[in-house]
């Protein structure tokens, strides 16, 4: 027996006499074949100019179809076609005739990486094949990285469904003679995850002695007893105060508007009058009264938290409760708003605490017992 690559020589013996036979190789060798092309992908991305830009899987939409892909062989090409197809023939190519349903390329426009920049004829003429050339025969080293992005794409409407390109390289203007290189990459459509979720019309507000943040928001689980006592005595010489604190928020789009009802405190019969102008503290009268500011006299009261910045914060005083250092009283009173400023229309707000600042002073007549105001405070958004 033979070796397919040795060429024998038999020599056969007839008579006295020899009888040369030559015996020809009888495995020619293989004709070339075009490399694979490796590193091979198929991106489906939005279309950001797009009618109506959609994911880049959804079935039916117009996308960009982004291949990437390395080319092995350092060997002219003049143009690389790309052809879809519903599933890869025995000849591990996509067969003709094999179009997924839906699919449109006839109508895109192409975004070339570097490397094939010379590729200024874009042929989609024909759907489900596209294909580039260059007149010039371009020549990669050999592992050259390229990429070819296709803008415009309609993808197949089946959802769910996977689908097939075959990537070609050859060294012709026209696909189809002088092959080089190829391979194929796989992509899919897909069903898209649409989740709802339901924001109601949302009223938070509270009030208590303190209140404070939870990671910056007001939390009105923090919030502590109503039951209030001024620190110090009633006195004709100086002035008592105290505070407390509300924090309010909503998505109503007319935001939200704090009214205060009650009275002013009471012992009995006795009462400290309220002060139904808004005015100064006035050590030795009677005048129970309040503000939403920051006063120094007395040394009484904290700023709005978070601080308004006029975009997203809009909390503000009302008029006869926003200014430091003058208070008043008046049972049925618009005290604070969801308004860009005082009289302003307004609106939805995150959520703010209020800090109240309430005051007594009295008169050296003021007859003696335990005094007792009782305060509600009303928050009313318009949606």
């Amino acid at each position: 027996m033979f070796s397919r690559r040795i060429l024998g020589r038999l020599y056969l013996a007839v008579g006295l006499g020899f009888l040369l036979v030559t015996i020809s190789p009888i495995f020619a060798q293989p004709a070339a074949q075009a490399a694979q092309i490796t590193n091979r992908s198929l991106t489906l991305q939005t279309d950001p100019s797009a009618s109506t830009p959609v994911g880049g899987s959804d079935p039916g939409g117009t996308v960009d179809h982004a291949f990437s892909f390395t080319l092995p062989t350092s060997a002219p090409i003049q143009s690389i076609e790309f052809q879809y197809c519903t599933a890869i023939s025995t000849s591990d190519s996509c067969p003709t005739g094999s179009v997924p349903t839906g699919l449109s390329t006839t109508a895109v426009t192409d975004t070339l990486g570097s490397g094939l920049s010379g590729f200024t004829t874009l042929n989609d003429a024909t759907n489900g094949t596209i294909y580039i050339s260059d007149a010039t025969a371009y020549t990669p080293a050999a592992n050259t990285a390229e990429t070819v992005t296709f803008n415009g794409v309609v993808n197949p409407t089946a959802t769910n469904t996977t689908f097939f390109v075959t990537i070609s390289t050859w060294d012709s203007t026209t696909p189809g003679t002088n092959p080089v290189d190829s391979g194929n990459v796989a992509a899919s459509t897909a069903s898209q995850i649409v989740l709802t979720g339901i924001m109601p019309e949302s009223l938070v507000f509270c009030t208590g002695a303190t209140i404070t943040e939870t990671s910056g928001i007001p939390d009105c689980s923090t919030a502590t007893s109503g039951n209030i006592a001024f620190p110090m005595l009633f006195s004709p010489s100086a002035t008592a105060y105290v505070t407390s604190q509300m924090a309010a928020s909503t998505n109503a789009n007319h935001g939200y508007v704090i009214t205060i009802t009650g009275s002013p405190p009471t012992s009995g019969s006795n009462t400290i009058s309220s002060m139904s102008t808004a005015t100064t503290s006035t050590v030795g009268s009677s005048q129970f009264g309040l503000n939403l500011e920051v006063n120094t006299t007395p040394a009484v009261g904290t700023a709005i938290t978070p601080a308004s910045d006029g975009v997203n914060y809009f909390a503000y005083p009302e008029t006869g409760y926003n200014t430091a250092n003058t208070f008043k009283f008046t049972s049925g009173d618009t005290v604070a708003n969801s308004g860009y400023s005082t009289g302003s229309p307004t609106k939805a707000t995150d959520a703010q605490i209020y800090t109240v600042s309430y005051i007594v002073n009295v008169p050296g007549d003021q007859p003696p017992g335990t005094y007792t105001s009782t305060l509600t405070y009303i928050c009313t958004p318009t949606f």
